[in-house]
C-alpha cells in the first residue's frame, strides 16, 4: 500500500483542467433548460395542437438562439486571431538579435 502512495506522490500532484469544466458546465446548463421546458410544457394543460405548436415555436426559438450563439463565437474567435497576429507582429521584431 505504501509502495502505491507513493508511486502517486512520484507521479505530481493532480491538476485539473478548467477549460474542460467550461464547456460541460455550459453543456449541462443547456441541456437542463431543455429538459425543463419540455416538462414544463408537457404538464402544461393545453390541446395537442396549442402543444404541438408551442412545442415548434419553442424549438426554432432554441435553433435560433444557438445559431447567434455561434455567429458570436466564430466572430470571438476571429478577433482573438486578429489581436494573435497584431501581438506577433509587434514581438517578432524583439526576437531578432541586434546587430551592430
Amino acid at each position: 500500500m505504501n509502495d502505491q502512495v507513493n508511486d502517486f506522490a512520484s507521479q505530481g500532484e493532480y491538476q485539473h483542467s478548467e477549460s474542460g469544466s467550461l464547456g460541460m458546465g455550459l453543456t449541462m446548463l443547456f441541456v437542463g433548460l431543455a429538459a425543463g421546458t419540455l416538462i414544463g410544457l408537457l404538464i402544461a394543460p393545453k390541446t395537442g395542437k396549442q402543444m404541438r405548436r408551442s412545442l415548434r415555436r419553442t424549438y426554432e426559438d432554441a435553433r435560433e438562439a444557438v445559431e447567434d450563439f455561434s455567429d458570436q463565437a466564430g466572430d470571438w474567435i476571429d478577433k482573438g486571431s486578429e489581436w494573435a497576429e497584431k501581438a506577433k507582429s509587434k514581438v517578432a521584431p524583439l526576437g531578432k538579435p541586434f546587430r551592430r
